[in-house]
């Protein structure tokens, strides 16, 4: 059964894009816009709007090319602290980075990178180094004693007035990061004092998709983003400001309500007035607008709430997040009613572990792994591990062969071409496992390609892979994580370990 589409994307980049332009006539034809979220590849979104664009901020910003700068922020923690981006598995100084790199491939610019909250940390100097010297603009904005309760420092030229001015050259100006925390908002109220102190109206807006304002409040997509920032603490809220300056209700979050009296008074002083009423107003959010199908859009939400189940018992299990994160997860699964097994991928994979463990016999004690993928059209394809290739190694081959339309029992990889490879990794490498994980068994099958037809004829249906769901019972050793992921497929694991072994290379 084909996923249903529940977004409409060009509705949404028109609407969105004539609210931006909206905003920006509102001032001197000087804006900040703070981009929560993703600026490139926001996953979350598309996987809970079905149908949204994962880069249609992207293709927004194209649109508005002639008239935009692009700030990037990043904090100086989050470098020395190699914080890591979950969706590409990288840290976030090497996603800013890929997205400076990313961003000119599409002929946009990235005019400065500012790192907030800076204090000479070694890593966040070397990351500062490495920019210069490859002609890109940096920043540092140090951090401001008593930041955000002491407006009299903060708007003062030994708070703001401290920190590096930014000579901008269009009149919107945005200001994205790697992720959250980064100091987009202290980059952006910076700006505006330095830019008002120069005679100019400059303004500050934020452009939100998550919470979505005009939606429930416990509607499955705000809940979504609940279970995405549970490690943030972030609770969904009708926005009290909002409600008593409009009598509307709106959806806002605690973090943005909580700050916003000292946001308005710090926007007070550093313009003299005060255009906006509530933190619903500041923002520029038209997603809701751009929804077409709201069943849709509430089973796939429900879906990630599910996945965020999973991906936080993981971290708990590799000691990245406490137990308050897990409890709020399982909160927000039972406000819906939900279960694991509700992700459809999940029971089949657990049988497929289970099947390899009672094909072995009772006397073997070894750790049988399970895998399984749903494909576009709703079937469900299985694999598990074997002393010769890992369960997603297993799983990708079953797959491709099903896709491609090759006999099972054909041999897309040579026997005499993995025990060539078992014998590099135990014999000549001293290496404790010869099973291929899935980065090998990929590299190994484009090898055999060259000569086996049915090898390429499968290899080309990778690309069938991206969107489709996978779970397996056991966390991913780091080949079948990267290798999944390079092919796109929205991954869950049961918080299980693979492996006895502490250390995993």
């Amino acid at each position: 059964m084909p996923r249903r589409i529940g977004f409409d994307n060009d509705r949404y980049l028109a609407e969105q894009s004539q609210a931006i332009l909206e905003r920006v006539a509102r001032f001197d034809n000087k804006l900040y816009l703070e981009f929560g979220g993703k600026l490139l590849f926001d996953y979350h979104a598309a996987r809970v709007l079905p149908g949204f664009d994962p880069n249609v901020k992207i293709r927004l910003l194209r649109k508005l090319r002639d008239q935009a700068d692009i700030i990037l922020c990043i904090h100086a923690g989050d470098i020395e602290r190699k914080k890591v981006r979950a969706d590409f598995g990288i840290t976030y100084d090497s996603d800013a980075f890929k997205l400076i790199d990313d961003l000119r491939q599409l002929d946009l610019d990235v005019l400065a990178v500012v790192i907030t909250r800076f204090d000479d940390q070694p890593a966040a100097v070397a990351f500062k180094n490495k920019l210069e010297r490859r002609g890109v603009r940096v920043y540092t904005h140090r951090a401001i004693r008593g930041y955000p309760a002491n407006v009299d420092l903060i708007v003062s030229p030994e708070g703001y007035g401290a920190n590096d001015y930014i000579e901008t050259r269009h009149p919107l100006v945005v200001v994205t990061a790697p992720g959250p925390g980064s100091g987009k908002l202290a980059t952006c109220l910076s700006q505006v004092y330095h830019d008002n102190h120069r005679g100019i109206h400059a303004g500050y807006a934020k452009f939100e998709t998550f919470p979505i304002w005009n939606l429930p409040l416990k509607h499955p997509v705000n809940v979504a983003y609940e279970a995405a920032t549970a490690d943030l603490h972030d609770i969904n809220m009708f926005d009290p400001f909002h409600l008593e300056a409009h009598n509307i209700r709106a959806v806002n979050y605690n973090r943005d309500v909580e700050s916003f009296p000292v946001l308005r008074t710090i926007l007070e002083r550093i313009t003299g007035e005060s255009i906006y009423k509530s933190p619903t107003d500041m923002g520029v959010n038209r997603a809701g607008f751009a929804i077409t199908d709201d069943q849709a859009v509430q089973d796939a939400a429900k879906q990630e709430i599910i996945r965020r189940h999973f991906r936080c018992a993981c971290e708990y299990a590799m000691g990245m997040a406490d137990r308050t994160v897990t409890d709020r997860l399982d909160v927000l699964m039972k406000e819906f009613d939900l279960s694991p097994t509700d992700r459809p991928v999940v029971a089949p994979a657990r049988q497929a572990a289970q099947d390899a463990r009672s094909d072995a016999g009772k006397g073997n004690k070894g750790i049988y792994c399970g895998a399984a993928i749903e494909l576009p059209d709703g079937a469900i394809v299985r694999g598990n591990n074997s002393p010769l290739m890992h369960a997603a190694s297993s799983l990708v081959l079953n797959t491709i062969k099903q896709l491609a339309g090759i006999p099972p029992h054909l041999h897309l990889l040579s026997p005499n071409i993995i025990e060539s490879i078992a014998y590099l990794k135990k014999d000549i490498l001293d290496r404790n496992s010869v099973s291929l994980d899935l980065e090998e068994t990929l590299i190994t099958l484009s090898i055999a390609s060259t000569t086996n037809p049915a090898a390429r004829l499968a290899m080309d249906a990778l690309k069938q892979l991206a969107g489709c769901e996978v779970h397996l019972t056991h966390m991913p050793a780091p080949g079948d994580e990267t290798g999944l992921r390079r092919l796109g497929v929205n991954l869950t694991s049961d918080p299980n370990f693979a492996s006895k072994e502490l250390f995993v290379g």
